[in-house]
């Protein structure tokens, strides 16, 4: 009997997990770049974004195409430093302008008290990270989702040099 309630309950998080996978159609893609465009200050098209979900969270990484461009570096980890310090404050407006109030894992994530999910922001010499971690099960799955949806609207281009360190889901 255990045996079968373990399967069924591996297939229904299979089942729920699948759709969050899935690449957003291209009009969404299309629409979530131009919302996203007019709330952060550097050019999008002059950087690579990634989404790596580890076992207590994820980290975010935003980096700049060409070295040399430091003006993109500077507006770059001001932004992530802001987004983590409103995170921090429960503040995710940005987020909702871009994604929607119904973007998967943000209702939970609004729930968090402010110790009970970490936002550690650290400048990188090519750009900046958010590393968001948690002891909370339900908030580790919540930031799985939101990273899922993230993945999924933005992309998630490879960041050798920053996936390495992130290559299984351990910290």
């Amino acid at each position: 009997m255990k045996l079968y309630t373990l399967l069924w309950a591996g297939l229904l998080l299979f089942s729920a997990v699948v759709p969050a996978l899935e690449k957003a159609n291209p009009k969404q893609v299309e629409e979530v770049q131009q919302r996203t465009q007019q709330v952060v200050p550097y050019a999008l098209d002059q950087t690579k974004m990634t989404f790596t979900k580890t076992v207590h969270g994820g980290v975010q990484h935003v980096v700049v195409k060409s070295p040399d461009n430091t003006q993109q570096i500077k507006l770059i980890q001001e932004n992530l430093l802001k987004m983590a310090n409103d995170f921090r404050k429960g503040d995710f407006s940005v987020t909702e302008h871009i994604h929607g109030a119904i973007m998967p894992g943000l209702t939970q994530l609004k729930k968090a008290e402010t110790d009970e999910i970490k936002y550690e922001y650290k400048a990188l010499p090519n750009g900046a990270q958010i590393h968001y971690s948690t002891e909370y099960p339900q908030y580790v799955q919540a930031l799985h989702e939101w990273f899922d949806a993230q993945m999924s609207e933005h992309g998630n281009e490879a960041v050798p040099e920053h996936t390495q360190h992130h290559s299984t889901m351990a910290e």
